[in-house]
């Protein structure tokens, strides 16, 4: 295949960008009142390819990329699984194929950030190939892996690559719970060398763990050790019951809560970005701790930075054969890139656009106050209800807009 001119993604804009970040920063700050600067604030320079222009934060991670779910393999076979990993699918996107995704993927504007993940990303022969491609086109990279695979060699190669954040999953900062959930002796031990390689090398580290019965007492150790480590990211996953998830046991409302009232504890003092995901009424919550009915000045300014759920409008899920979904917990085909060029997807599918519409939203999150800095979570709506724009079943926070 012949390569397209290349796209030269530039991850920000300095004047507009510190102004707006630093405005984030404050305001973030403010609601988890700080009396100081926060500590992760000293290792901002190395977040920024992460967020690569993208301000403010959503229900999982910066508000606009994609995420390639390059394989179905794993050598793993965690419980919480939404995509079941195991054996690859039999129709993957080929070598050619996810090039020509890429390509796709770098004439949407928006898209200066890409996710790969898994199953797990590093079992692709072709893994190399794919990032060095990806990196030619001006996307700033994340690789998301179990770590277990990851050498420091691989680690530095991924350096030299221009990879910007390693995110490695861990399920807690204890052997026991980790492998009782990954279903595999010694996973520990290589997940936690793959975590110091990747600091050796350099690269931003991310740690992703999902909070589900099994582990979440062990969380606030965790957070302890990613401060320890100093990781930059840490991504707090909430369980949403697909895929092996379907059998594990979801945090009650009560648990819930605290877990986000932990969150924002443990942030004053962690190093690392500590970021709820599948929880977008972490940012809500925030407020509602200073102002139970926020200003219209301070809904607007928090409208500006938190936008919540961010399925389908922020966020796009591409699968193994090249399916597109909104989430990877919506899974609902809005179209496929083997037949469709991904752009024609991202802003003329049907699902896509409705969830974009908060309008479209039913129940409670219809009618609350944080509809649109929190949404609910949709893929939470799908599990429990069948529908993605029902109400999220586990909100503790309904504020009706009007009394």
């Amino acid at each position: 295949m012949v390569k397209p001119k290349r796209v030269v993604k530039p991850f920000y804009n300095p004047p507009s960008l510190i102004a707006r970040q630093a405005l984030s920063v404050f305001y973030f700050g403010f609601l988890v009142r700080w009396k100081a600067l926060p500590q992760w604030l000293s290792q901002v320079k190395k977040t920024l390819p992460t967020a690569a222009g993208a301000i403010g934060m959503g229900c999982i991670g910066f508000p606009i990329h994609p995420v390639w779910e390059i394989t179905n393999a794993c050598n793993l076979r965690c419980k919480q699984c939404h995509a079941s990993s195991g054996k690859p699918l039999s129709d993957e996107l080929t070598t050619e194929e996810g090039k020509r995704l890429l390509d796709d993927m770098a004439a949407i504007s928006e898209f200066r950030m890409l996710a790969l993940a898994g199953g797990e990303p590093l079992l692709r022969k072709d893994i190399v190939e794919l990032v060095s491609y990806a990196r030619w086109l001006g996307f700033e990279i994340s690789i998301a892996t179990n770590g277990t695979l990851l050498t420091p060699q691989m680690a530095q190669d991924f350096k030299k690559m221009g990879v910007a954040n390693i995110a490695i999953g861990l399920n807690a900062n204890d052997k026991k719970i980790h492998e009782k959930i990954t279903q595999m002796p010694s996973s520990f031990e290589r997940t936690k060398q793959a975590i110091h390689a990747t600091t050796e090398a350099g690269l931003n580290l991310q740690i992703n763990t999902t909070v589900m019965k099994e582990n979440q007492e062990a969380i606030p150790d965790l957070l302890d050790f990613a401060s320890e480590v100093n990781a930059q990211i840490v991504l707090l996953y909430q369980l949403v019951p697909e895929g092996r998830g379907e059998q594990q046991m979801e945090l009650n409302i009560a648990s819930y809560r605290k877990l986000l009232n932990m969150a924002s504890q443990n942030q004053r003092s962690n190093k690392a970005i500590i970021e709820p995901i599948c929880s977008p009424q972490y940012w809500a919550y925030l407020m509602s701790q200073n102002d139970r009915k926020p200003s219209r000045i301070r809904m607007r300014l928090a409208e500006t930075i938190f936008k919540g759920c961010v399925a389908g409008s922020g966020l796009c899920y591409i699968k193994p054969n090249g399916d597109v979904w909104p989430c990877p917990f919506v899974p609902i085909t809005a179209g496929n890139v083997r037949h469709t060029p991904l752009i024609e997807i991202w802003h003329n599918s049907e699902v896509f656009n409705k969830l974009r519409d908060r309008a479209n939203l039913k129940g409670k999150c219809a009618t609350c106050i944080y509809k649109n800095i929190c949404g609910g979570c949709r893929g939470r709506a799908y599990a429990h209800y069948g529908d993605y724009l029902a109400e999220d079943p586990f909100c503790f926070l309904y504020t009706p807009a009007k009394d």
